[in-house]
C-alpha cells in the first residue's frame, strides 16, 4: 500500500488528504482509497475512470453533478459514475470530512448481470455507510487482507443491487459443498500466506462474490472467517505444549499477538494466555501432582 499525505500549517484551516493504494488481487489489481478533511478546499471540476463510492463523516460537501448540486451530510453515502465531471467542497456550515474509495467498474458487476446506474447519487443508508467506512480503514492497512478483500466484495454488491437499479445474478452456486472443500484445503496449504479473495476465485471460474456466496452456503461463514478458526485450532495446540501467545500466533499465520487475541476471544471466549494457563504444561502438572496425606491432628 502507498499513501500520500498533506496537512495544513498550525494556525491555519484544516486542509488534509491521504491517498493510499491497497493491492486486492494478481496482476496488479487495486483500489484508490482517499481520506479527507477540508475547511475550504474545493475541486476543480475533474473524473475518474472508476466509479467514486464516498461516506461522508462529518461536516456537509457539496458537489456539483449532472448539471445540479449534490448535498452530502454525515452518514450518506454518495456515488459518482465513471467519466462524470464534477466538483466538490465545503456547505456553508464549514467544513467536510469524508472517506472514498474507487472502484472499478467490474468490481461492482461481481454479483449483477448489469452492470449498476444509480438514479440516485446521494443515499441515505446508515448501515452501508458504516460497513463502507469501515472496509475503508480495513484496506487502508488497517486488517486482515482476505477480510479486507472479502468485506469489500460483499459491501460493493449490496450497493450495486440495493441503490444501482443492477439486476442480481442468481445466489445459488452449483457445487457449492465441493468448491467449498477446494477452497479450505487450499487454505490449510497455505496457512502463513494465504491466497487472496481473487486467486481463490479464479481457478474455480467464479468472481469474488460468488465465491463468498458459495462458501457461506456450504459453511455458514467466509472463508476468511474460517481460516481464523482453522488457525485458532492449530494455536490451542501450541499453547497446551507450553508456547507463548506470541509464539503461537506466528506458527499459525496470524499477524501479531493481538490478532490471535481478537479471534481466540470471538470462537473460545478467552485469551490465549488464560488457556495456557488453564490447559499448559505447567497447569497439567500440577493437577496430577500427589498430594501429600495430613498428619493426624
Amino acid at each position: 500500500m502507498s499513501e500520500r499525505t498533506t496537512t495544513a500549517r498550525a494556525g491555519r484551516p484544516r486542509e488534509q488528504a491521504q491517498w493510499a493504494r491497497a493491492p486486492l488481487g494478481p496482476g496488479g489489481e487495486s483500489l484508490d482509497l482517499l481520506t479527507a478533511r477540508s475547511d475550504r478546499h474545493r475541486y476543480a471540476p475533474h473524473y475518474h475512470a472508476e466509479f467514486t463510492v464516498g461516506v461522508c463523516v462529518g461536516g456537509t460537501e457539496i458537489i456539483d453533478y449532472r448539471g445540479g448540486q449534490l448535498h452530502v451530510g454525515p452518514g450518506t453515502v454518495v456515488v459518482l459514475a465513471p467519466g462524470e465531471v464534477h466538483t466538490g467542497g465545503p456547505g456553508a456550515s464549514g467544513g467536510y470530512a469524508y472517506r472514498a474509495m474507487y472502484p472499478a467498474p467490474s468490481l461492482l458487476t461481481e454479483g449483477t448481470a448489469t452492470t449498476p446506474h444509480f438514479p440516485e447519487p446521494v443515499m441515505d443508508d446508515p448501515e452501508l455507510a458504516a460497513a463502507l467506512r469501515a472496509a475503508h480503514t480495513e484496506l487502508g492497512g488497517h486488517g486482515d487482507p482476505l477480510e479486507a478483500e472479502s468485506r469489500l466484495s460483499w459491501l460493493l454488491t449490496a450497493l450495486a443491487r440495493r441503490h444501482g437499479a443492477a439486476r442480481p445474478l442468481a445466489d445459488r452456486v452449483p457445487g457449492a459443498d465441493h468448491l467449498t472443500r477446494a477452497v479450505r484445503d487450499r487454505l490449510a496449504d497455505e496457512l502463513l500466506a494465504p491466497p487472496t479473495l481473487a486467486e481463490l476465485a479464479a481457478p474455480l471460474g467464479l468472481s469474488r462474490y460468488q465465491l463468498l456466496r458459495a462458501f457461506r452456503t456450504s459453511t455458514g461463514m467466509p472463508p476468511y472467517a474460517w481460516l481464523a478458526q482453522h488457525r485458532v485450532t492449530l494455536a490451542r495446540t501450541h499453547l497446551e505444549a507450553g508456547l507463548r501467545p506470541a509464539e503461537a500466533a506466528a506458527l499459525v499465520g496470524f499477524a501479531d499477538q493481538a490478532h490471535l487475541t481478537r479471534w481466540f476471544r470471538r470462537v473460545l471466549g478467552v485469551t490465549p494466555a488464560a488457556y495456557r494457563d488453564s490447559v499448559g504444561p505447567q497447569q497439567r502438572s500440577r493437577r496430577g501432582a500427589p498430594t501429600r496425606p495430613r498428619l493426624p491432628a
